[in-house]
C-alpha cells in the first residue's frame, strides 16, 4: 500500500510591508486509506476542502483549505520536482535591431498582497509585439480565504501568474511585477509564451470555467478589479479580444483557433484557451462586457476605399426611414453605408432590418490643465490635488496613502508621483516627485 510525505504549507508576513511567504511544516507519514478519506471529505458539496492534483508529480495532490492553508500529500519514493530559478535574460530574433522601450504601466498594483519572493520571470523575449492579458481561472473554490492556499498551490508547483484576484471578496495579489513574464504558460514550442509581448500580465481568477465568475459580478462594487483593468490600460492593452470571446466548453475550445498569426501580432485581452501550444479551456464564457469592459468593434466591412477597418455598431430600421437619413445621422455617405452592409439596392430597407452604421466617436476626454510645478507645495490644498491622488490609485501608484486621497499636497502625494515617475523611462530623470508638464500630461487627470 502506497504512503504519502503529509506537509501543511502556510502563508505568513513578518510586518505588514513585508511579502507573504511559504512556511512548511512537515507532519510525517499517512497510508493509502488516509488519502482516500482526504479525497472522499473533499468531494462533499460543503466541504470546506478542494483537492487538486499536483501536476508534476504522479499520485501527488494538494488540499486546498478555506482558512488559506494548503495540505500537500507527496508518494513516498516520488521524483522530487524542484521550481528552478528563473531565467531573467531575454530570448529575442531581433538580430543587430534595437529593442522596443520597456513598459510603461505601473509595475504593482496598489494594494495588491505580495506572495512570495517576487521572482518568477524575467524580460520579455517580444517585447516588439503588442501588450496583452491573458485570462485563466484556477479551477477551485472561490471566497473565504481561498486565495491564500490557491497562491500556496501555485508557488508549489511553479505556475505563478503575476496576479491573483478572487471576485467573491475582490481580493487582489501579485507574485512578480507586471513587467516581467509570468509562468502560468506551457510554451509553444520553442516560443517561450509567457514572455510574448510588451507585457504579457496573466491573471489566475478564483472560479470555474464551467460557472463563468462575470456572472452576477459588479465592477462598480469591487474596487480592486478596477485597479487591475485600469494598470492593464496603463500598459496600452486595448480593451478587445483579438481571437474573439473565450470559448464557453472544452469541446469549443479544442475546435477553436489558436492562431499563432493573431497571438503574436494582435494586443489585447486573451483566454489561455486562445494561447498557442496550451490545451486549457479556461477562463470559460466569461462576459466580455465585463472583462474588461464594452469594448468597441471593429469590424472589416466591404471594400469601401478607404483602406481601413470601420468600427461600428447597429441600427434597427423603424418604418418611414431612408437610407439617406440613417447615413446623415451617422456621418456617413449613402453609398458607403450600403457598401457596408452589401445593400444592392439603396432604395429598398425593411422595417426591423439590423444595419451596421459607423460607431459615434466618443466626446474627446477632458483632462485639467497643467497648473505648474509651483502649485504643489506644502499647504496646497485643492480639488485638483484630490484628482491627482484618485489618478495615481487607479493606475496602481497609491501605496504611500494612509488615508485619502484628498485635497491636501502631502508627502505621500510627492512619494505616489515618484512612483509613477520612476515606473516609466521617458520620466526617470524627473523622478523628484513634483509633476512637471510631461508627468501631467502622462498622468492624464479629469477636468475638475
Amino acid at each position: 500500500m502506497t504512503e504519502y510525505h503529509v506537509a501543511i504549507d502556510h502563508l505568513e508576513s513578518p510586518d505588514p510591508d513585508s511579502p507573504v511567504r511559504v512556511d512548511t511544516t512537515y507532519l510525517g507519514v499517512v497510508d493509502q486509506n488516509h488519502v482516500d478519506q482526504v479525497r472522499a471529505i473533499a468531494a462533499l458539496d460543503e466541504a470546506p476542502r478542494h483537492v487538486l492534483e499536483h501536476p508534476h508529480i504522479d499520485g501527488a495532490i494538494c488540499v486546498l483549505r478555506e482558512d488559506g492553508d494548503l495540505d500537500v500529500y507527496v508518494p513516498a519514493g516520488a521524483t522530487e520536482y524542484r521550481v528552478y530559478p528563473p531565467d531573467p535574460d531575454p530570448k529575442t530574433d531581433l538580430e543587430g535591431e534595437p529593442l522596443p522601450r520597456g513598459a510603461a504601466g505601473p509595475a504593482y498594483i496598489s494594494g495588491a498582497i505580495r506572495f512570495g519572493d517576487q521572482s518568477i520571470g524575467g524580460a520579455m523575449d517580444h517585447p516588439e509585439s503588442p501588450p496583452r492579458v491573458t485570462m485563466h481561472t484556477t479551477e477551485s473554490p472561490a471566497g473565504g480565504n481561498y486565495l491564500a492556499s490557491v497562491a500556496a498551490y501555485l508557488i508549489r508547483v511553479g505556475a505563478e501568474p503575476q496576479v491573483i484576484y478572487d471576485p467573491v471578496t475582490d481580493k487582489l495579489g501579485q507574485f512578480g511585477p507586471l513587467t516581467q513574464s509570468g509562468r502560468a504558460l506551457r510554451n509553444d514550442g520553442a516560443r517561450r509564451t509567457n514572455r510574448e509581448g510588451k507585457v504579457n500580465i496573466q491573471v489566475e481568477v478564483l472560479g470555474r470555467a464551467a460557472s463563468p465568475w462575470t456572472k452576477g459580478f459588479d465592477p462598480a462594487k469591487k474596487p480592486n478589479f478596477r485597479k487591475l483593468t485600469a494598470a492593464a490600460r496603463a500598459h496600452g492593452v486595448p480593451d478587445a479580444w483579438p481571437a474573439g470571446k473565450p470559448p464557453a466548453t472544452a469541446a469549443a475550445a479544442s475546435k477553436g483557433s489558436r492562431s499563432r498569426t493573431i497571438w503574436q501580432t494582435k494586443g489585447g485581452y486573451y483566454a489561455h484557451a486562445q494561447v498557442p501550444g496550451n490545451d486549457h479551456w479556461d477562463p470559460g464564457a466569461i462576459d466580455t462586457d465585463i472583462v474588461p469592459g464594452k469594448a468597441v468593434v471593429s469590424e472589416a466591412g466591404p471594400d469601401t476605399g478607404a483602406g481601413a477597418p470601420t468600427s461600428t455598431s447597429t441600427y434597427k430600421v423603424k418604418d418611414g426611414d431612408t437610407l439617406t437619413e440613417i447615413a446623415t445621422r451617422y456621418g456617413t455617405t449613402v453609398d458607403k453605408l450600403a457598401a457596408l452592409n452589401r445593400l444592392k439596392d439603396v432604395n429598398e430597407l425593411a422595417v426591423g432590418q439590423v444595419l451596421k452604421v459607423p460607431a459615434k466617436k466618443p466626446a474627446a476626454p477632458q483632462y485639467e490643465p497643467f497648473p505648474g510645478a509651483s502649485f504643489f507645495h506644502g499647504g496646497r490644498h485643492s480639488p485638483i490635488i484630490t484628482a491627482l491622488g484618485k489618478r495615481l490609485v487607479a493606475l496602481g501608484f497609491g501605496k504611500h496613502y494612509k488615508t485619502g486621497p484628498g485635497p491636501d499636497w502631502t508627502n505621500s502625494d510627492r512619494a505616489n508621483v515618484r512612483d509613477f515617475q520612476l515606473s516609466r523611462e521617458d520620466l526617470r530623470g524627473d523622478a523628484d516627485g513634483i509633476p512637471g508638464p510631461k508627468t501631467w500630461a502622462a498622468l492624464k487627470i479629469p477636468k475638475v
